[in-house]
């Protein structure tokens, strides 16, 4: 079969480069342009020189006349603002759209407008009719709707970890919805590529903080999701936090069990949920998670506890921030869209030490 032709814009950020990595070995994809206001003209192996002879291909500006255009799937790897006014002309060529920002995680405009509050941006979506046509990009929960659409939002990295790790207990109702609280703890990598005094070596070494506490903005899609598993309204207490690591995301998730469940009863509830799924792996008590189990690969692995004491589940949800909470996502999403295996591309242990 030919290569889907793909277009990554905002090339040379973290996820644009995640995009790279993976897509530079996708046995049916091939990056036809690497697209960027920032290094026009430098090969993308200058910027990552870990991609030298993997991917040597030039950043080339948005606006140039000889930029490529001939792509079946764009990536929009930018911040919030950016896919939302880029979106709709690709879309018209037929082009199918994946962005990774919060610009198309959502199918209307009033929570659209909470969301844009929470980060500070303008609440005026640049294009409001394309919400209702886009699906929310978690492959788990909405592969039959990814599969139809041509524009899909990636999840937040941290709705990733927390709808992951939350899901099973919400549908099968063992716990009390009423309960749930999310500690989640974060990597630098999170916060992009552009420098932030914040981050900067000195200040962020041996530092760690929690931050937009009860305001943070991946609170609406983690229980928008939540909410229509359960059939019910959610509600959650969530805590991010900054924590001196590069990547990756270990969430805590705590709720109430109802009286009556047991460890053996939450195990049968999580592995039934995610039977046949190849990028959730879950494990129980006796076999701890470390965040470098995950590193460098697209899967999310969950470990569940039971505290007998006070009758509390406890799910340790661990995701690397930059694949399955990023461009991962993204690239799942797109094998989902052309109707190939969702695991190519995407199938390997990830890096270790």
């Amino acid at each position: 079969m030919d290569k889907i032709k793909v277009g990554i814009i905002g090339a040379g950020g973290y996820g644009g480069c995640g995009a790279v990595e993976l897509l530079q070995a996708h046995p049916y994809a091939e990056i036809r342009a690497l697209i960027d206001k920032q290094d026009v003209g430098k090969p993308i192996s200058a910027l990552y020189p870990h991609l030298t002879g993997f991917c040597d291909l030039p950043i080339v500006a948005p606006d140039t006349p000889d930029c490529p255009d001939d792509f079946q799937v764009v990536f929009f790897s930018t911040p919030d603002g950016v896919g939302q006014k880029g979106a709709a002309s690709w879309l018209e060529k037929g082009v199918k759209v994946i962005d990774y920002s919060g610009d198309f995680r959502f199918n209307d405009l009033e929570t659209y407008h909470g969301y844009a509050a929470r980060i500070g941006k303008d609440p005026n979506h640049a294009s409001p009719w394309l919400l209702a046509r886009s699906v929310y990009g978690l492959a788990e929960l909405h592969r039959a709707d990814i599969a139809r659409s041509d524009l899909v939002g990636n999840p937040g990295c941290f709705a990733v970890s927390c709808i992951l790790g939350l899901a099973p207990a919400v549908q099968s109702g063992i716990i009390e919805k009423g309960s749930i609280i999310c500690d989640a703890k974060t990597g630098v990598s999170g916060a992009g590529k552009t420098p932030n005094p914040a981050f900067h070596y000195p200040a962020r070494y041996d530092a760690m903080n929690a931050y937009r506490i009860s305001g943070h903005q991946h609170v609406y899609e983690v229980e928008r999701e939540l909410g229509l598993v359960a059939g019910e309204e959610i509600r959650i207490t969530f805590t991010p936090h900054v924590v001196p690591l590069c990547r990756g995301i270990l969430t805590t998730l705590y709720a109430s069990l109802k009286e009556g469940q047991t460890l053996r009863q939450v195990e049968e509830a999580y592995r039934s949920f995610y039977k046949g799924e190849a990028f959730v792996r879950v494990f129980g008590p006796e076999t701890p998670q470390v965040s470098t189990n995950v590193r460098g690969s697209n899967f999310c692995n969950l470990s569940l506890n039971v505290d007998e004491r006070t009758g509390k589940l406890i799910v340790v949800s661990l995701i690397d921030n930059l694949v399955k909470g990023q461009a991962g996502s993204a690239v799942q999403n797109m094998n989902i869209m052309f109707g190939l295996d969702e695991t190519a591309g995407l199938l390997h242990p990830g890096i270790y030490p």
